[in-house]
């Protein structure tokens, strides 16, 4: 299989397009098995075949999914062929699909769902993708020797065992995104495995280096998709609908109110199919608003032309990263009619989400320098302002405080961000996520080392990445992949509570998330731990010459003392970290680093006690 040439659509912005969108000429759906076979060509739609069985049957073995894909494949070729009007031939996709699972005699756990007809079999099967997470742990990288032995079993080309792994520790996970990979993977083989003779000398290394490329495209997208999923599920479709129609006026500023309102129905409808595992419907949907997008560019982007000339797999990760377009040159930079218009609380009463949606639309298109999250905190703003301006016996002039509130509102979020920047580049990666450990802690004693140390990473790489940018694009960047962590954060909250002020956070508004969190101060519900023998434990690990090691050995010893004394002030600190620091000195200067932490560790503590009691 080729996969260097497979093509297939790509989620664009997470936008998609419902049947009620306006087609194009040349636009027909493609519904049948040999009509997609023929749009696809075989390698293609093999390739789909083997994601969709493995994302399915996540429990099943590589040789059933391969089996299975190779069944369905020769089925598209014969009524590709023919253009076949035979039953088999007309029947829907999913349909043709769950029908070959069922068939299939080694896959016991499908029993249940293929006892029951359709639609409630669909149903079925996509609950068993829902109570399959977990099943198997996440793909954090090939295995080097397994890979280059070729672990199939079956005759198949080790891309494809690759990408079935994939697909079955990801069962959600868009299959394009996992078949945009293969390339990658492909030169990752070719480079690390040598020539034929044998693999090259330093395999693991060569893994280690170049798996990254491979690995990180699916953990974000399979992170971004979740996201997504957690925002529908915890806050509803209204909010994901307006989120979306912040990010999409923002794209496509050019865009009608009335075009951009259609699309951002049709986005919630594909979340929804999307987020309860139905991947054929994902991609049907996907593919549709490519098409749809590149049809009408000329209504929606200037920006997107070079895009939409590349090749599928191509042009949609093009069209992802491509800039907003230009603003319209007659869009005036005020929306004050939202305001001023006399007749706006009448308005308000009467069709109230539509005119909230259009001062949205209005404000995004014309602020690409402002996150999604804090546009949605200005909606919510103004619709605060007419619930309590337009009741009865509200002041005159009421309405006319909310362009003061917002400027406020405005300079108080671009104060924390500019703030965080100037901390960074101060002091540097590993010093600003100290900082971080420090506060979150504080916030959320409750976590492990491991996951404070694991969000307050993901968080300063989002200084390294964003802190760089210029005024216009820091708040997009810094926010939005802010806004990914604190998702993690509430989605570890939701499977293990963390503390009241945690959940007061991630259970109210989805847009002021990030304030509500930056606001937390220490949990006074905490019960600190106590002092027992192994609690700070000195070893001669301390003295590694790595120095990622070593500073990973300091965080989880900050992170102790935290938890131990989370009252403790910026002075105690001090003094605590320099005897620390005066102990590991001498200690790593003796023959026998061991004996020496064994000795001046529980002294070290001691003193500490003192310091700390002060």
């Amino acid at each position: 299989m080729d996969w260097r040439t497979i093509i297939y659509v790509i989620l664009l912005v997470s936008l998609t397009v419902t049947k009620g969108l306006p087609r194009t000429s040349g636009d027909a759906e493609l519904k049948t098995i040999g009509q997609r076979f023929s749009q696809l060509q075989e390698h293609n739609f093999k390739a789909i075949a083997l994601v969709l069985f493995a994302q399915y049957v996540p429990g099943g073995t590589f040789g059933s999914a391969a089996a299975m894909a190779e069944g369905v494949t020769a089925l598209a070729r014969r009524c590709a062929a023919v253009a076949s009007d035979t039953p088999d031939c007309l029947k829907p996709l999913d349909r043709i699909f769950l029908d070959t699972i069922c068939q299939e005699e080694n896959l016991p756990q499908s029993a249940a769902c293929c006892a029951k007809k359709d639609p409630e079999r669909n149903d079925c099967f996509l609950s068993l993708k829902n109570s399959s997470r977990g099943f198997s742990s996440p793909l954090e990288g090939p295995d080097a020797e397994a890979a280059c032995r070729n672990p199939s079993q079956h005759q198949q080309p080790p891309t494809g065992y690759f990408i079935y792994e994939v697909s079955r520790r990801h069962p959600f996970l868009y299959a394009p995104t996992i078949l945009s990979v293969a390339p990658r993977y492909e030169e990752m083989m070719r480079n690390c495995c040598g020539s034929a003779a044998g693999p090259s000398r330093h395999l693991e290394e060569c893994f280690q280096r170049q798996a990254p490329k491979v690995v990180k495209p699916i953990q974000e997208d399979a992170l971004r998709q979740e996201h997504t999923c957690g925002i529908l599920k915890k806050f509803g479709e209204r909010t994901l609908k307006a989120l979306k129609l912040a990010q999409i006026s923002q794209k496509f500023p050019r865009a009608a109110f009335a075009t951009v309102e259609e699309l951002v129905v049709a986005v919630g409808d594909m979340h929804k199919d999307c987020c309860r595992g139905d991947a054929l419907g994902c991609m049907r949907r996907r593919e549709e608003i490519l098409r749809y997008v590149c049809a009408n560019q000329h209504v929606l982007s200037s920006k997107i032309q070079q895009c939409c000339e590349q090749p599928l797999l191509q042009r949609s990760a093009c069209i992802v990263t491509a800039e907003n377009d230009d603003k319209p040159k007659d869009l005036s930079p005020h929306v004050r009619e939202f305001i001023e218009d006399k007749g706006i609380c009448e308005r308000f009463a009467q069709e109230k989400d539509l005119l909230l949606a259009r001062f949205l639309y209005e404000y995004s298109r014309r602020h690409p320098e402002f996150s999604a999250q804090m546009l949605l905190r200005i909606g919510q703003g103004y619709e605060d302002l007419l619930q309590e301006c337009c009741r009865p016996g509200a002041p005159g002039g009421c309405l006319s405080r909310g362009e003061e509130e917002l400027r406020t509102h405005i300079y108080e979020t671009e104060s924390v961000m500019r703030t965080s920047c100037d901390i960074y580049k101060e002091k540097g990666d590993y010093y600003f996520q100290n900082e971080l450990l420090m506060s979150f802690t504080k916030k959320m004693p409750q976590l492990t080392s491991a996951e404070l140390i694991k969000f307050t990473r993901e968080m300063t790489a989002i200084g390294s990445k964003c802190c760089q940018l210029g005024q216009d694009k820091l708040l997009p960047c810094a926010e939005e992949h802010l806004d990914l962590v604190l998702g993690e954060i509430c989605r570890r909250h939701a499977a293990d509570p963390i503390n009241p002020g945690v959940c007061r956070c991630c259970s109210g508004s989805y847009a002021f998330r990030r304030p509500c969190i930056g606001k937390l101060e220490m949990d006074e519900s905490y019960v600190p731990l106590a002092l027992t023998p192994g609690l700070f434990a000195f070893h001669a690990d301390l003295c590694t010459t790595e120095e990622e090691k070593l500073q990973h050995r300091k965080q989880e010893m900050l992170i102790t003392l935290l938890q131990y004394k989370p009252q403790i002030s910026p002075a105690q600190l001090g003094s605590v970290t320099a005897a620390f620091a005066a102990m590991r000195e001498r200690c790593c200067a003796q023959d026998t680093p061991e004996a020496c932490f064994l000795t001046e560790g529980p002294e070290l503590i001691k003193r500490s006690e003192k310091m700390l009691s002060a």
